[in-house]
């Protein structure tokens, strides 16, 4: 009776984990362009607060020089933040070092840089680093990014040529940091005329789920809800979509509204 028991708890939780999401902490993932003060607000609050341990991680930008003046002019000091770090290096060896992860150890946020993706993915995949992200959203914590850090979000990461972001599947260069499962991200999708760009991802790789977000636009992603908050819009693409009135296969999500990860669809 005892392991019928256990069995049916161990189903029970299984089947309620979250499909695409992560199954604890927060991700916040954005588009590009400017940050409004509620998506730097909500970062921080879910971070834990203004005195919270944060880290950023401006890898994704070609620049090696990240000292106090950096952190100085950051969004987050800026905003009032007191115990902000930087956590940078492109030596593999370095970022699989257990003193070089001993600050992630003890973060409530972490801020992922924009500029190219592939220099965070060529840093970190297969490292502590990565590994140490996930621990930090396992404990409740959050993990946000804008622009590159927000596609090397997903398990498949878009415009990973180091030749140039106008190659969207770039062998030896596809592969995210995987916090929402079977997603490919796009960002300044409206902004840059990149609507469309999603839909030869999903041809060659037709399990997956296509996110695009548009500057000065987030989705706060908590288990299976991705939440649309800022300015404009996210595109949403998905094979077994049917073509809207308008001929698109994709649909549009407005702020305020929520995409249910798990069915790919609006939720109600």
């Amino acid at each position: 009776m005892r392991s019928l028991l256990l069995f049916l708890l161990t189903t029970l939780a299984f089947a309620d984990a979250p499909k695409v999401g992560p199954p604890a902490g927060t991700l916040l993932i954005h588009g590009g362009g400017s940050l409004n003060r509620e998506t730097i607000a909500e970062f921080i609050r879910l971070a834990g607060g203004k005195d919270a341990p944060i880290i950023i991680i401006p890898t994704a930008d070609s620049n090696d020089d990240w000292g106090a003046q950096y952190i100085e002019k950051g969004f987050l000091t800026r905003s009032g933040c007191t115990h902000v770090t930087v956590l940078h290096t492109r030596d593999r060896a370095v970022a699989d070092s257990p003193q070089f992860v001993e600050t992630l150890t003890k973060a409530r946020g972490v801020w992922l840089d924009g500029g190219r993706q592939w220099r965070l993915a060529d840093a970190y995949l297969g490292t502590r680093v990565v590994a140490e992200l996930h621990a930090l959203l396992a404990r409740g914590g959050v993990i946000g990014g804008s622009s590159a850090g927000a596609t090397i979000q997903g398990s498949y990461m878009v415009r990973g040529a180091p030749e140039g972001n106008h190659v969207m599947m770039a062998k030896g260069h596809e592969e995210g940091f995987g916090f929402l499962k079977n997603t490919a991200i796009d960002q300044h999708v409206i902004a840059r005329g990149r609507l469309e760009d999603l839909l030869g991802v999903l041809v060659a790789h037709p399990h997956l789920l296509g996110i695009g977000i548009d500057e000065g636009t987030a989705i706060l992603v908590s288990g299976d809800r991705a939440k649309v908050i800022g300015a404009s819009k996210i595109a949403v693409y998905d094979r077994a979509y049917t073509a809207g009135a308008d001929g698109k296969r994709y649909f549009l999500l407005s702020p305020g509204e929520t995409l249910d990860l798990a069915t790919r669809r609006k939720a109600e």
